[in-house]
């Protein structure tokens, strides 16, 4: 099993979504609303923080719990929709998960899913 966690920026959620449920075998996801930063480097290479220059971008996170054999899918539909070629698109992180249960029902492994 592997859990997919993809940062991507918020208005490009609806399409992704789209393509995630065009997918025969999309288990769900959860959505959180996230604030971010990334690399951090201006125009002469290196960020130097103060007080109040920090500046965070809205994003969105959405995390995907599956089989392995559907993983590499779903990240293929999630980075297609969500690319738009400029900075900040967003990143796919892909783990595994050693143990999955079902809370309502106890079910466990590939049934919980």
């Amino acid at each position: 099993m592997k859990e997919i966690t993809a940062i991507i920026q918020p208005h490009t959620l609806s399409r992704v979504m789209h393509a995630l449920h065009a997918l025969p075998h999309f288990p769900g996801v959860t959505l959180l609303d996230a604030h971010g930063q990334g690399r951090g480097r201006g125009t002469g290479g290196a960020f130097r923080p103060t007080e109040d220059n920090f500046t965070f971008h809205k994003k969105a996170v959405l995390l995907v719990t599956c089989a392995a054999e559907q993983a590499d899918s779903i990240v293929a539909a999630i980075v297609q929709s969500a690319r738009t070629g400029n900075k900040g698109d967003g990143v796919v992180t892909i783990k595994d998960v050693s143990r999955v249960i079902r809370i309502r029902t106890g079910e466990t492994a590939r049934e919980a899913l």
